[in-house]
């Protein structure tokens, strides 16, 4: 939630001296730059220093001194990075000669930073991260997103998504054993969280070319920022300038620039990205605009995965609107208002595994107001903003046929056309909305013998609003899972079982499910009751038990949907929209205390939540939560060229608004989940409504946290050249998981009952410890995961080199040791339903899935500058990585769950156990990319020029695999353990862009 930055700037903390290097008292500095409304003077102290704070980001301000008894002085190009104040070090020259044109320059550079865009080091910060700006990322081969800049960050993890893991960072989800998909990080654009507050990925998609500086921060982040555990991703856009300045562009590729596929039928498709941009002055020195549009659009043909045969044609369409207004008051005020949008549509899924009937459009995007007032008052700055945002993701399924999903056992080579019958089975309307106010303040002080202070704090509202409507599909509002006809005869005992090899391809009612349906049963109405017991009553003593239960067979197709065998469905008995809200507050205060070549930073964050259900009343409260961080920063040498530090704080992971979906749907939609028994259909859980709600927030919840402490070294290496270390050491606790309190908390429950926790059993949790006196009324309750743990350390080693003698790059390797007995991340998953994989439960502690041990990344970019080679520019990525972990699984509900020994005891429990050396036990293939791109500059008249991108992606054709199948059992395409992902074959993207 909100990150309180809406009015992001950096400074220069400059030093002058004289050719003898005493320090030059009295010098007049300014420093300006075309990019910026704001000009800043000051005059340098006793000591020849002084600090210039609100600059906005650039990388091309000018830096002029004019000292008396000295030649003037002027640096250009000189580079602003938000949030960051590092040295700036000039040696002024001898008085220029008599006769000396006025202003003339002399003198040289001492350290490290100048128009040459030499090595720096911010000697006063402990945040480890990269910072990007348009020329990197454009000269080198990459996506034309934000998202896609994030794979040049050391550490981050793959990710075809755009929501990449990033060190501890989650990377790996049981549902469908997805990967590559973190819901930890933290997006910002223009000061503003505009994180997805249900899913916790990226809410808002931007031109690239109105980003003017991209910082990622990965760790050591301080306490102004929301987040930690992932990466936080901070962009702020182009404002005009006091000149008209645009572009307009075109890049193409289709099926005809990309080389045949080793793995699969290459299916045809085309795309185009089209963008302009223009800004410039309304009134000069006073008001600027920069606006943008871009559309993206991309026809895929989608092939069927087990045919190769044409299914479909699927068409995307994106629209990227960007218009920003900078109206600078005063030389002290500043109003900047902005609005962005992206609405998206596509008119179905590229997935080949997705049938045509299974199929779904998807409509999504939003609009996204921002409002900011800024003032400077001497060393005082104070900022105030108001953000909106409207974003929408609503998915339609193109059949109404009831959904109807066949379990098989033990496939081996199903077709898919046996597996997915009927359609999609729902159609969803979901908006997710923010509104968030807010204000910061900075204040510089500096003493005379104590060192400067820079003291920051802030606080913000925000609002989150998750709204829903979806109604399922099909006659009788049905969602079946059904039993191969094949298997016809299959007992309850058999459709439970979780075979540590083998196993089904679906498994809708798992062992801790049969007690609900036992008790259904015998509460049935009088006459169903009797039928039950006609059927299932061996013993004759008027009751159903769950050996009984277990001993039914499943034979009937009456009615079935797609003439297969009854098992399990979900029939929406009510459709009906609602909403539900989560309010929260955070402040920070932090102050950076630098004297000598020492920097300490120490601050405090502190959030509130409050959630509400979808009728206005309060859900759950998580009290003031404070978070520490504390940095020490050390200069060994005080001349700003390198820096030992250390860092030690707390992130907090607040509760998402699709949890508050969970515990707050009571007057939206009602499913009713069935078992099919004997000739008819039994009710043995609801889920929504208010009568028995799905679940509740236990009283005992705590906020998840995310523990961190770090090392780390860097220096500059001559002029052009920064090398750094930093070992982190991470523990993340108190995760948010739902509970079945029947199998955890029931008083009445036994020791030979599979899968339930007595109260002699080590699992038992007392409904005390959920905050409760006795049992809830509700399926669940969302608390904290009794045991849950993950802990991760790292290091990450990186080399980077500034553009200078025509040719910038960096590398970095990361090594990553990641081990829990969790993936639990706000989603609701299995943990807590299922004893056996309780975080204390045996074999359940191990490497985490979605681990990559190791990566190495580089880049590089030469531009040529004389000859008929001039104005080309020749750059390339490389990234490797160690594969995959990943552990030895069973599908379960669509869950991809480790594999499990037949039932023992353990802990006084009956249960079936993980099996050892399963948990993140395999790797997946290793494997690289390496990706070219070749650009050409012809400069026409003036500020004109034309720009030729020719972008060369897998120039080797390497199309090893990047994933490997985790079901033990396989699927009717791939093997346990066969690669089943596969880097892309080699493609050539084409564009052109002129601009003035």
């Amino acid at each position: 939630m909100g990150a309180a930055l809406a009015a992001e700037t950096g400074g220069l903390r400059i030093s002058i001296t004289n050719p003898q290097g005493a320090p030059v008292a009295g010098a007049t500095v300014r420093i300006s730059s075309p990019s910026s409304l704001v000009t800043k003077t000051a005059t340098t102290e006793a000591d020849g220093t002084v600090r210039v704070a609100g600059l906005d980001p650039a990388t091309d301000y000018k830096v002029e001194v004019i000292a008396p008894g000295y030649s003037n002085f002027t640096a250009t190009e000189v580079a602003v990075v938000s949030n960051q104040n590092p040295i700036v070090a000039y040696t002024l020259g001898a008085p220029a000669a008599a006769g000396a044109a006025a202003g003339a320059t002399a003198g040289m550079q001492q350290v490290v930073v100048s128009g040459s865009r030499v090595a720096r080091v911010d000697t006063t910060s402990a945040t480890v991260g990269t910072i990007l700006n348009l020329g990197v990322v454009e000269s080198l081969p990459t996506g034309r997103n934000y998202q896609s800049y994030l794979q040049l960050v050391p550490g981050v993890k793959p990710s075809s998504g755009g929501n990449p893991s990033s060190k501890s960072g989650v990377n790996y989800s049981d549902i469908d054993g997805a990967t590559g998909t973190s819901s930890d990080n933290v997006y910002i654009l223009d000061g503003v969280d505009v994180t997805d507050p249900s899913t916790g990925t990226f809410g808002s998609n931007i031109n690239s070319e109105i980003i003017q500086e991209q910082q990622i921060l990965t760790g050591g982040i301080p306490a102004e920022y929301a987040g930690g555990s992932g990466l936080v991703s901070k962009v702020i856009t182009k404002s005009g300038s006091n000149e008209f300045h645009g572009s307009v562009n075109y890049y193409f590729q289709n099926d005809s620039l990309v080389a045949d596929s080793k793995n699969a039928t290459a299916s045809g498709f085309s795309t185009y990205d089209a963008a302009v941009t223009l800004g410039g002055p309304i009134i000069k020195d006073k008001l600027w605009f920069f606006g943008s549009y871009q559309k993206k659009n991309r026809d895929t043909d989608v092939l069927n995965e087990d045919t190769n045969q044409f299914m479909r044609a699927v068409n995307r369409e994106d629209q990227l609107g960007f218009l920003k207004l900078t109206w600078q008051a005063t030389e002290n005020d500043r109003l900047v208002a902005s609005f962005f949008n992206d609405p998206t549509e596509t008119t179905g899924t590229t997935l080949p595994g997705t049938l045509n009937n299974r199929d779904q459009r998807r409509k999504q995007g939003g609009d996204n107001y921002n409002l900011s007032y800024t003032r400077d008052m001497g060393n005082l700055r104070l900022n105030a903003y108001a953000f909106r945002h409207i974003g929408e993701v609503s998915d339609f399924a193109a059949s109404q046929e009831p959904r109807n999903t066949v379990a098989f056992f033990n496939r081996t080579s199903i077709p898919l056309a046996e597996v997915q019958l009927g359609g999609f089975g729902v159609d969803t309307v979901s908006e997710r909305n923010r509104d968030e106010v807010g204000f910061n303040t900075e204040y510089f002080l500096e003493t005379a013998n104590a060192g400067t202070h820079t003291i920051k704090g802030g606080f913000l509202m925000s609002k989150n609003t998750y709204y829903e409507d979806a109604q399922y599909t099909g006659t009788g509002k049905a969602q079946y899972t059904s039993l191969a006809a094949r298997h016809a005869g299959f007992t309850f005992d058999q459709i439970v079982a979780a075979p540590a090899t083998g196993g089904w391809s679906n498994q809708p009612i798992s062992a801790p499910d049969l007690s609900r349906v036992v008790a259904a049963i015998n509460g049935a109405a009088a006459a169903d009751r009797a039928a039950f017991n006609a059927r299932l009553d061996a013993n004759g003593n008027g009751s159903v038990s769950e050996a009984e239960l277990r001993a039914l067979q499943f034979t009937s197709n009456t009615g079935n949907p797609g003439g297969q065998i009854n098992l399990y469905r979900s029939v929406e008995t009510v459709a009906s929209p609602y909403s539900v809200e989560a309010t929260g507050k955070a402040a920070y205060l932090q102050d950076t205390w630098t004297k000598d070549k020492l920097t300490i930073t120490a601050g405090l964050r502190a959030e509130e939540w409050k959630h509400d259900d979808s009728k206005g009343n309060q859900s759950a409260k998580f009290e003031w939560k404070v978070a520490p961080r504390l940095s020490v920063v050390y200069d060994p040498a005080g001349d700003g060229r390198s820096k030992v530090w250390a860092f030690l704080g707390r992130y907090y992971d607040p509760i998402r608004t699709n949890m508050s979906d969970f515990a707050g749907n009571l007057t939206g939609p009602v499913q009713e989940e069935q078992a099919f028994i004997g000739d008819r259909w039994v009710t043995y859980r609801t889920r929504g409504g208010e009568k028995t709600p799905d679940a509740l927030f236990a009283p005992s919840t705590k906020t998840p946290f995310t523990d961190e402490f770090m090392l780390g070294y860097a220096t500059n290496l001559g002029r052009d050249y920064t090398v750094s270390v930093a070992y982190t050491k991470r523990r993340t606790r108190d995760i948010l998981e739902d509970y079945d309190l029947h199998l955890y908390s029931d008083p009445t429950n036994t020791p030979d009952m599979v899968g339930y926790a007595a109260p002699s059993s080590v699992f038992y949790l007392p409904y005390s410890y959920f905050g409760y006196s006795s049992a809830p009324n509700s399926n669940y309750v969302l608390g904290t995961l009794a045991g849950g743990k993950r802990d991760y350390q790292g290091v990450e080693l990186s080399l980077t080199k500034a553009k200078r003698d025509n040719w910038q790059g960096a590398v970095s390797y990361t090594w990553n040791e990641a081990k829990g007995n969790t993936n639990s991340d706000s989603n609701a998953d299995f943990q807590g339903d299922w004893i056996a994989l309780d975080p204390r439960a045996p074999n359940a502690y191990g490497p985490q899935p979605g681990n990559i041990k190791h990566q190495f990344k580089g880049y590089g970019t030469y531009y040529f500058t004389n000859g008929f080679a001039s104005g080309l520019e020749l750059s390339a990525v490389f990234n490797w990585n160690s594969g995959l972990l990943y552990s030895r699984a069973q599908l379960v509900q669509r869950r991809y769950l480790p594999v499990m020994d037949d039932p023992y005891v353990f802990g006084n429990t009956l249960d079936s156990w993980i099996t050892p050396g399963t948990v993140g036990s395999q790797t997946g293939p290793s494997y690289y990319t390496f990706d070219m791109r070749l650009k050409y500059s012809y400069k026409l008249a003036g500020s004109q020029k034309v720009e030729f991108f020719l972008d060369l992606f897998n120039v080797l054709d390497k199309q090893s695999g990047t994933a490997a199948q985790a079901l033990a059992v396989g699927t009717g395409k791939y093997q346990f353990g066969q690669a089943n992902a596969f880097v892309e074959p080699r493609r050539l993207y084409v564009g052109a862009r002129y601009s003035f």
